[in-house]
């Protein structure tokens, strides 16, 4: 099963990742169904997947099945998807295709979800962990920090689209499982990587309130990330 899983699983991201020119996705956005470069498309995945499972008929209806589905979705996400929600329609383009290799590696080698787990100790405590290390911890160092936010606001009208907020996300999960991997030595990097990105705004900056924020900013983001890993540690 795990074989099989792989197999499939790599051919799809060589045949839409690997082997998909942007040139084509162009093409197939602009003509859509009329596309040459759609079919040449799934002839690629045909040719793959026929490869990687070395021509075996018993895999044969299974073949048919992921090109046929990958036909159908993709004309979907063409005629359905906007400007504005390319990157969703991009998610649920890969989440439908997945579902389809999943489906068809069960009905060759069934196997149940434990869906239980996901009421497990462990799992709950994870759940807990990673939402208060990530929205939770953004909503408390908003607060805390908007005494310096406000004023460096008033002074700087660019639009980062919330730039910050998913960078601090991102630096309390790296932190985070770091910590439960017993990685220390990452926050070391993490924190002089940041450091080195943030030296020159500090350096031309001018306004002390900037600084202060950056500072604190930091101290308080990896100090949330690695209290949060800590309890997680300490409950499992």
């Amino acid at each position: 099963m795990v074989e099989l899983s792989f197999m499939l699983v790599l051919t799809h991201l060589v045949g839409d990742f690997f082997l998909q020119p942007t040139s084509w996705v162009k093409d197939k956005k602009k003509n859509k169904i009329k596309s040459k470069y759609l079919y040449l498309h799934l002839l690629v995945h045909f040719v793959l997947l026929l490869l990687i499972t070395k021509f075996n008929k018993e895999y044969l209806f299974a073949l048919f099945v992921i090109v046929g589905s990958h036909f159908t979705i993709d004309c979907a996400k063409l005629y359905l998807q906007k400007k504005k929600t390319l990157k969703t329609w991009f998610f649920i383009d890969q989440i439908l295709h997945l579902s389809v290799i999943a489906a068809v590696v069960r009905n060759y080698y069934p196997y149940e979800i434990d869906f239980e787990i996901l009421y497990s100790t462990q799992s709950l405590a994870l759940f807990t962990a990673l939402i208060t290390v990530t929205y939770v911890s953004a909503i408390v160092l908003k607060l805390l920090l908007s005494k310096w936010s406000d004023q460096i606001a008033k002074n700087n009208s660019d639009d980062t689209n919330n730039a910050g907020k998913y960078i601090g996300i991102l630096e309390r999960l790296f932190i985070f499982f770091f910590v439960v991997i017993n990685f220390w030595e990452g926050i070391g990097f993490l924190l002089a990587a940041k450091s080195i990105f943030r030296f020159g705004d500090l350096k031309e900056s001018k306004d002390v309130k900037l600084t202060e924020y950056i500072l604190i900013g930091t101290l308080l983001s990896f100090g949330l990330g690695i209290l949060c890993a800590m309890a997680f540690k300490y409950f499992i």
